[in-house]
C-alpha cells in the first residue's frame, strides 16, 4: 500500500501503539517479523447450526484454499520509512524532520 501510494503521490500514514515501536533495533532491517500458521489465511472457522434446534451449535473449520497449499503468514510488515509520510501514536503524530530520511522518535516515546 505504501508503494502504491508513494506512485501516487498520496501521504500514507501508519497508526501504532508506541509500545509497537522498538527503539532499540537500529533499522527495520534488524526486526525479526514472527511468522503466524498458514491455516490462519487458508481456512476460516466458525459456528453453525447443525440441527432446528435452538442452541445447537458447532465450530466447523471450512478451507478456504486447497488442501496442502503453502503459505505465508507474517504477523506484520516493516515499511520502509521513506514511505511514511507520519506516524500517529497515542502520544501525538510525527512527521520527519525537514530534510531527514528517517523519524527521531527518541525524545517523544
Amino acid at each position: 500500500l505504501a508503494i502504491t501510494a508513494k506512485f501516487h503521490g498520496r501521504a500514507f500514514i501508519v497508526a501504532a501503539p508506541t509500545t509497537s515501536i522498538d527503539l532499540a533495533v537500529a533499522s527495520g532491517k534488524d526486526i525479526v517479523i514472527e511468522e503466524r500458521d498458514p491455516s490462519e489465511i487458508t481456512a476460516a472457522s466458525g459456528f453453525v447450526q447443525t440441527s432446528l434446534e435452538a442452541g445447537k451449535l458447532v465450530r466447523e473449520t471450512l478451507c478456504v484454499a486447497p488442501r496442502g497449499t503453502a503459505a505465508w503468514n507474517p504477523s506484520f510488515d516493516v515499511t520502509p520509512a521513506k514511505l511514511i509520510t507520519a506516524i500517529v501514536t497515542e502520544k501525538g503524530v510525527f512527521v520527519k524532520d525537514q530534510g531527514a530520511a528517517e523519524y527521531d522518535l527518541a525524545a517523544s516515546i
